[in-house]
């Protein structure tokens, strides 16, 4: 890629570097440590939320031993940028592949994710040789923050929604030169990436969903009522239907954040607040990251979580990010009548492990599906290596 930078031209693309004053991460450290805690639960469980003794062991390694500088060394190792699609500022890492042929691949995080997670398969996917994979497997990799997220801007009018967010990555893949790429995202990044499906400009030749919106309309809405299940459902359907149904139960957070977003102004202003409220997405993400600061750490690390928490609070982006929830209009998880060859990964821990059956009945072109055996909703942070597999073998046919 090469771009010439004029600073009067909005569709320059400008190298960015990611630097925080010490003050701030001395600030940071100061207010972790004079936090206010609630008293303990009174269930021996997390049941009524993250539990106190995660929340507390988080902040005493987060206040006193961990240390932001070795992520931010890690993201100026790639090459980021920041460019202006729509009139606001969008930041993402771009990494070429030394290999001929690799094919563009836009990469899209979720809530409460951002560029960070995918950080691990950077290296995997532009440079398979030296992870288990062949030159032909390569990819040239881009990675996006979503408005509101990381270091892109933050948007100061209403409309910023998943369809107006895939016509911006169709417009920067453009910008960058990709006459043909595909796409992949789990979380809000799935959502974003379907959208593009649905758009399906002819650049784009297929996309790869790690949380499919594939879910029968009578199968969400019982399970979002907590009706009982439809009849006819398989064993694997009526699994899925279980932990929809459990998943909605336990969304308040969601709720939250698409009618109120604005209230959750204390998450601005308190560290060990933001960490509680940011780690407690589902059930089995929270366990995984509850064993993570009880010292048994499997997927992610201590530095893993806070890497990416202390990005939220070093941006002040919990409220801005909070404010998709309130401008999406779209179901999570019905399918979206996408007419393009789709790939689709079924982890076990995902909010619900996708059925073969739905995912073919969702996606006419569906050229690749997979059940692993470990992962979950953040599984290109969690399992790095199985992911990067599954992004090679799933777009191997559209090469």
């Amino acid at each position: 890629m090469s771009a010439v930078i004029q600073p009067n031209d909005t569709t320059s693309i400008r190298p960015f570097e990611v630097k925080f004053p010490e003050t701030e991460l001395a600030e940071l450290r100061k207010r972790i440590n004079a936090t206010r805690w609630p008293e303990r639960e009174t269930v021996t469980d997390a049941s009524q939320g993250v539990q106190l003794a995660t929340t507390q062991a988080l902040a005493r390694y987060w206040g006193s031993e961990y240390d932001w500088r070795p992520c931010e060394a890690r993201l100026n190792a790639l090459p980021n940028f920041i460019t202006e699609i729509d009139g606001l500022d969008i930041h993402f890492i771009h990494v070429r592949s030394k290999h001929e042929n690799a094919l563009p691949l836009i990469v899209t995080h979720g809530w409460p994710g951002s560029v960070i997670e995918q950080l691990k398969i950077v290296e995997p996917l532009t440079n398979p040789t030296a992870h288990g994979g062949s030159a032909s497997d390569a990819f040239h990799v881009v990675i996006p923050s979503m408005p509101g997220y990381g270091f892109s801007g933050k948007p100061t009018t209403t409309g910023w929604e998943p369809v107006r967010i895939a016509r911006a990555w169709v417009v920067l893949m453009k910008r960058l030169g990709y006459t043909k790429f595909v796409a992949q995202g789990g979380d809000w990044g799935a959502v974003v990436t379907e959208q593009m499906g649905v758009l399906a400009p002819p650049e784009l030749i297929g996309i790869h969903t790690n949380m499919p919106g594939v879910v029968p309309a009578d199968v969400d809405g019982a399970a979002f009522t907590g009706a009982a299940a439809p009849p006819g459902l398989s064993a694997e359907e009526r699994h899925a239907f279980e932990q929809l149904t459990f998943f909605y139960k336990h969304v308040y957070y969601a709720l939250e954040m698409a009618t109120r977003p604005q209230t959750l102004t204390g998450l601005a202003d308190s560290p060990a607040g933001l960490a509680a409220f940011l780690i407690d997405h589902d059930g089995r993400s929270l366990e995984l990251i509850s064993r993570v600061f009880a010292g048994h750490p499997e997927g992610l690390s201590r530095d893993d979580v806070l890497d990416n928490i202390t990005l939220y609070w070093l941006t002040n982006t919990a409220v801005s990010s909070a404010r998709l929830y309130w401008e999406n209009k779209l179901a999570f998880f019905a399918p979206r009548h996408i007419a393009i060859p789709v790939a689709v990964s079924a982890f076990p821990d995902e909010l619900y492990l996708t059925p073969r059956s739905w995912a073919e009945r969702a996606f006419p072109k569906l050229i690749h599906y997979n059940k692993l055996g470990k992962g979950g909703h953040f599984a290109a942070w969690e399992q790095p290596q199985l992911f990067s597999e599954e992004l090679r073998t799933g777009f191997r046919s559209l090469r």
